[in-house]
């Protein structure tokens, strides 16, 4: 998820300051991955720093009288906002997978029941992808944007949980087949030692 493209794209639409764009995002994104305003000003300190955005005339609340500085975005702020848009997401194969790399390691290890640990993150995956589903059949007709909005993110996790779901289903037949064939014995730690600094590139 790129929070620095997002709050881009909610300046575009006008000069804001840190708790009103956390607002705006947690509006336009169902509350599903909430910032805090820490995280938020240091993206629009870098957003300056590369020129993206610009401090604004500082507002005043109409209500409390206090002072907002706010921020807006530049002419290459508009231009960033419109090429991600405009360009896919590339979800690159280095992308750690907290469940990926507890499986691949626990494989590994010796005295882990992986079965097990494979039903119990399966119940956890039903259990999540029912709640989901009652949270989407609740809200399936949106009558405005902000629900439409939350749908399509409610959508996203439904169909990643059952992504998962098959995903585990795939594990446990692999892990079968592995003990069936002897070749899914523990690795003991390695005796070699390993060679400081970073490994070398490859030559072309």
């Amino acid at each position: 998820m790129s929070v620095r493209q997002s709050l881009l794209a909610i300046l575009n639409q006008g000069p804001c300051y840190g708790y009103q764009l956390r607002a705006e995002f947690d509006r336009r994104t169902g509350s599903t991955w909430p910032l805090n305003v820490g995280q938020i000003y240091n993206t629009l300190d870098r957003l300056e720093r590369d020129g993206l955005v610009q401090k604004a005339t500082a507002e005043i609340d109409s209500e409390g009288g206090e002072a907002h500085n706010t921020v807006e975005i530049t002419d290459a702020g508009r231009l960033e906002v419109a090429h991600w848009l405009d360009s896919p997401v590339v979800r690159t194969t280095a992308t750690r997978d907290e469940l990926a790399i507890k499986l691949a390691i626990a494989v590994t290890l010796p005295g882990v029941d992986i079965a097990h640990v494979i039903q119990v993150q399966r119940t956890a995956t039903f259990r999540t992808l029912q709640e989901l589903t009652r949270t989407k059949n609740a809200t399936d007709d949106p009558e405005s944007s902000e629900q439409l909005a939350w749908l399509l993110v409610v959508d996203s996790l439904i169909f990643a949980a059952e992504a998962e779901a098959r995903w585990l289903d795939h594990c446990e037949n692999r892990l079968a087949r592995a003990l069936a064939a002897g070749t899914a014995a523990p690795l003991p730690l390695s005796t070699d030692v390993p060679k400081r600094g970073r490994p070398a590139k490859a030559r072309a």
